[in-house]
């Protein structure tokens, strides 16, 4: 059995009480809450039995400061710029590892020996094709349709087409029969829908191929021609979905655990945490980047004019790409990216306006104090987007692109939540409407 599905004993393990406590004075009333610490020292203050003993609950607009779970899968620490899986370093998983080896790690816990990984691969290629029914779903969706759309309408729709992953209670086999089955279908569907965007036919996976290098060849070859698969071109994809693997409790994750939280099955699951990657604000922040880099270029090219507009508080304009939620000095994978932006772009011979620009711009905002003291830096979303560009990828296909590589960390996070047994997410409010007032018939209102 390859997924090594962490018991639920694990969640207990993953943080320890602390002697310390944390004392809350309401209304007249002092408790004290105890202080629970990480493997890596983080401190956090356990308000189970808040409301249970004041009647208050906490008031963490956005949950910037609310800790929803304990996870063994990612540690994040954004004012030191490090990331690492399962305690490897993101540097040297990108450096070294491949984008399969990240998601048995993400997945079962620790790397696959040669045995390992070996039944992994072959398993995940056994089940690349998808129904052929699927296609009569293609076939239904109007002629610019946004991809990510259409991912969040396949995704989900593999429960249909797997009924048995409906169930509740699955044994070991069922569980990680719907693991292999999301892993290897969601290139093919991916490549379908940019199949479909160009009104070309599909082209079936061919399993002899590694993974990366599959999704490469349904994407970009004609049916009526061959096509070289560039190890540049995979090289650097490897390593934007090993970047995009996991990253904590961010609002995809958390949207995948809230809603397998309901015991929702996997590929729903999944589906819903598609649809929170879709928004500006996250996964589809790199499109706004090649969109920015357009106004700009069609604007005449003047960097630094609207390097002014991003710095002025009075201008709705600024810079996307720039700048980190939760990093405040660095973006470990942007320094990553950066390379494989060089090499892809030096390698393809790219001549074209707007990745000049976006060369010029990074130049330009990293030597200016404005930026330097706000610390408002390149992220990961500014080179990929870059680096999607010039492979050849529309620029509405970035965030599905984005998907695929965040597939691992939704189903290793999807399974830590299941298998932690969590109750049903359910936050709580502060309400601020009407108090009770009585019903007014319409005629007298």
């Amino acid at each position: 059995m390859d997924l090594k599905i962490l018991p639920s004993q694990q969640f207990i393990n993953t943080y320890h009480p602390m002697s310390e406590t944390a004392k809350i004075s309401l209304q007249g009333k002092e408790i004290e809450l105890p202080l629970i610490i990480g493997s890596e020292q983080e401190v956090g203050i356990d308000i189970s039995d808040l409301r249970a003993k004041t009647g208050a609950i906490t008031f963490d607009v956005g949950y910037k400061n609310s800790g929803a779970t304990a996870s063994a899968i990612t540690y994040l620490d954004g004012e030191l710029g490090i990331l690492r899986h399962r305690g490897y370093s993101i540097e040297d998983l990108a450096e070294n590892a491949t984008f399969m080896e990240v998601a048995y790690l993400l997945i079962n816990g620790e790397l696959p020996n040669k045995a390992q990984y070996d039944v992994f691969d072959q398993n995940i290629r056994s089940h690349t094709l998808v129904n052929e029914d699927m296609k009569n779903i293609f076939e239904a969706w109007p002629t610019g349709s946004h991809p990510m759309g259409q991912l969040i309408a396949m995704i989900s729709s593999l429960s249909s087409f797997y009924p048995e992953s409906i169930g509740t209670v699955q044994n070991d086999n069922q569980k990680l029969l719907n693991v292999y089955r999301l892993l290897a279908k969601m290139p093919t569907i991916c490549s379908m829908i940019y199949k479909k965007s160009l009104g070309h036919p599909f082209n079936y996976p061919q399993n002899k191929l590694d993974y990366v290098s599959n999704f490469l060849n349904m994407t970009f070859k004609h049916v009526t021609e061959d096509y070289e698969i560039d190890p540049v071109l995979v090289n650097a994809l490897n390593k934007l979905l090993i970047l995009h693997a996991d990253h904590e409790q961010n609002c995809s994750t958390s949207t995948v655990r809230l809603v397998g939280s309901s015991h929702a099955n996997l590929y729903a699951s999944v589906g819903a945490g598609v649809a929170a990657l879709w928004g500006p604000l996250h996964g589809g922040a790199n499109q706004e980047v090649i969109e920015m880099l357009e106004i700009i270029k069609s604007d005449g090219g003047n960097v630094e004019k609207w390097v002014e507009k991003a710095k002025d508080k009075n201008d709705s304009f600024r810079l996307m790409g720039f700048g980190h939620r939760v990093y405040k000095n660095f973006d470990p994978r942007a320094k990553i990216i950066k390379k494989a932006c060089d090499d892809v772009l030096n390698k393809l011979g790219v001549n074209d306006p707007t990745l000049e620009i976006a060369k010029k711009l990074e130049e330009t905002a990293l030597a200016d104090p404005y930026f330097i003291e706000r610390k408002l830096f390149p992220n990961v979303d500014f080179y990929s987007g870059i680096i999607y560009r010039a492979m050849g990828f529309p620029v509405e296909m970035f965030t599905v692109l984005f998907a695929l590589g965040r597939l691992p960390g939704w189903i290793a996070q999807w399974n830590e939540m299941r298998e932690q047994k969590q109750p049903i997410g359910r936050p709580r409010q502060i309400y601020t409407g009407e108090i009770l007032r009585p019903y007014v018939d319409r005629t007298k209102r």
